[in-house]
């Protein structure tokens, strides 16, 4: 599959040479996701679950379809690879795929408003999901959200799509066909939204991530993006400039294999890449730490760690990777349920309790080695402060979180958190309403198709408390089941988590309301 904070601020992480190499055993809590119907009521609709009594001799062709959505988007006629959300209205949404299912079908994009979406009691599934269905026959009770817009001119499939920081000035979408289409995005509360393409850029053959710079520090409007070739390129996009409105800041060429994934420090100063070549490179993209003396001997890099160390090494490579809030370490997960821990420098001031690890600690130092999960790692999530969480969603089903402030100690696991199919995303929601579960909510997506919300307060292996933490909701709607056209493929749920908008393998765009 992999293509594509209970605050202890005095407790810091592990500065050993030797990666601290953590097993399930040493969970504090399992969570069997067989059991989890036992800690929180679902949220859906039970009825119609054990299905219509079948007389002797009868086949039971009755198809029960569930669906939690508000909202739906159908224009897409095959998977829904990409999504974005625009930073200041999240109710602008961009969603990107393939336009048929031929090896040469062209890439397809569409921006919708979700704002029309409207809350309505036991909604059901448009006609156009399945017309063979007797939930098909239902009067629709959704809203049907058309395109404000269309995202065309990729001759091959978006797989990447991202809003730029800290405005959201333009849509940046990136194709399979290894091209770079800019549009600019104009919202106002009085005006009809304005989209306008600006212009295209092709450096590679295929674009595998996007990730804007979340800071307006060094460049507003400025991207990363990896691409299969392993080059990461960094562009800032300035549409007044007609002769050179898509400006190459930098480009590297360090990953000998694919480039899987890659994310900014929280103040736009590093930008952490891996890849399938097992290697990470952390890049001092605006040379704040050449200033200081604190880059490597290539002189691009804070910290370059390939498969030569057999500390760092998994065989299969790395496919996620997410910098902590305090920008003091990262997480690298890999092949194999491998995640690898490793400091960064400090570039910023503050306290050591902080800034959230040891002033010892050197640059590039592996921190941990955690091996609780079974497959590839295909999302990290970090809390925001001042909690100290990390999740990790596995290919293998589960959903291991380590809590960073004690040696990323695993806290707990939910072996089977989407029925026995993939974790494809975890993300925390970070202003959760009311503000006491910021940080401790936890939103996932699988491919059984089906969006869940985890409460990860409550009861320990060590704790009195009646509190039991697990799931508090999820949303169905989306057709289940890899290797059928099923699954959710990504999701946005905006800083506070109130709407989620799904990528359905489906080719669906869905909204859930929280």
């Amino acid at each position: 599959m992999s293509s594509s904070k209970h605050p202890h601020h005095d407790d810091d992480p592990a500065t050993d040479s030797e990666p601290e190499m953590l097993g399930e055993d040493e969970a504090q809590e399992v969570i069997d996701g067989d059991e989890q119907g036992g800690d929180v009521a679902m949220d859906s609709d039970d009825e119609g679950q054990e299905g219509d009594q079948m007389m002797d001799g009868e086949e039971d062709e009755h198809i029960t379809l569930e669906n939690d959505s508000i909202a739906y988007m159908d224009a897409h006629k095959d998977s829904v690879f990409a999504i974005a959300q625009h930073p200041l209205y999240p109710h602008i949404v961009a969603s990107g795929g393939s336009e048929g299912d031929a090896d040469d079908a062209p890439g397809k994009g569409y921006v919708i408003d979700t704002s029309a979406a409207v809350s309505r009691p036991k909604p059901v599934l448009p006609p156009s999901y399945n017309a063979d269905s007797s939930a098909a026959q239902q009067p629709l009770q959704t809203t049907d959200l058309a395109p404000i817009f269309s995202i065309d001119g990729h001759t091959d499939s978006i797989n990447a799509l991202a809003f730029t920081q800290p405005r959201g000035e333009y849509l940046v979408s990136g194709g399979m066909d290894g091209r770079l289409r800019v549009y600019s995005v104009s919202v106002s509360p009085s005006a009809p939204i304005n989209i306008q393409f600006v212009a295209e850029s092709q450096e590679t053959e295929e674009v595998t991530w996007i990730a804007p710079c979340p800071s307006s520090s060094f460049a507003a409007n400025t991207i990363a993006f990896g691409a299969s070739d392993g080059s990461v390129w960094v562009l800032t996009v300035d549409a007044s400039d007609a002769g050179n409105p898509i400006q190459i800041v930098q480009s590297y060429f360090l990953h000998t294999g694919a480039c899987t994934a890659g994310a900014w420090s929280a103040d736009g100063q590093l930008l952490a890449t891996v890849s399938d070549d097992s290697s990470l490179h952390v890049f001092d993209v605006w040379g704040s730490a050449a200033a200081k003396s604190l880059v490597t001997e290539n002189g691009q890099t804070v910290v370059s760690l390939t498969e030569s160390d057999q500390r760092f090494a998994v065989e299969g490579g790395f496919f996620s990777v997410a910098i902590a809030p305090s920008g003091t370490f990262l997480a690298a997960g890999g092949t194999g349920g491998a995640i690898r821990i490793v400091s960064l420098p400090r570039l910023s001031g503050g306290t050591a309790a902080q800034r959230g690890a040891a002033p010892e600690t050197k640059a590039g130092t592996i921190l941990a080695g955690l091996n609780t999960q079974s497959d590839s790692i295909e999302s990290l999530s970090f809390s925001p402060a001042p909690r100290t969480l990390l999740a990790a969603g596995s290919v293998d089903g589960s959903i291991a979180i380590f809590d960073t402030a004690r040696s990323f100690a695993m806290r707990r696991i939910i072996r089977n958190a989407h029925d026995g199919e993939p974790v494809v995303k975890v993300e925390f929601v970070r202003a959760a309403q009311p503000a006491l579960t910021a940080g401790w909510l936890l939103t996932s997506c699988g491919l059984d198709g089906v969006v869940r919300r985890w409460d990860l307060r409550g009861a320990t292996a060590s704790s009195t408390s009646e509190t039991t933490p697990g799931l508090v909701k999820e949303w169905r709607g989306h057709r289940g089941g890899s290797g059928e056209g099923g699954g959710i493929l990504g999701f946005v749920q905006g800083e506070t988590g109130e709407r989620v908008v799904t990528a359905g393998d489906d080719s669906l765009v869905l909204v859930f309301e929280a």
